[in-house]
């Protein structure tokens, strides 16, 4: 049987020893073993351009590359203006 993993997303700071410090307690209980994915950037801050271009050419995201996922067309739903 396939174990089902659940993710969350947390911010952090790594310390002056390599230890992660969390800003918000875990919403699961423990005592309990995780698997941890640690996404940094070796810059201060990325902005907005960087974040898309790393989301665009991200293998997480090919299985929207399948045409199966196509599942709406440009005369579903109604168009959003916004007004601001």
């Amino acid at each position: 049987m396939e174990a089902t993993l659940t993710a969350i997303e947390l911010t952090g700071t790594v310390d002056a020893q390599r230890q992660l410090q969390l800003d918000d307690l875990l919403p699961i209980p423990g005592p309990q073993r995780v698997r941890v994915i640690v996404l940094y950037s070796p810059v201060d801050e990325w902005d907005e351009k960087e974040w898309l271009h790393a989301a665009t050419h991200s293998p997480a995201f090919d299985f929207l590359k399948d045409p199966a996922e196509d599942i709406y067309t440009l005369t579903d739903g109604q168009p959003f203006h916004d007004k601001a």
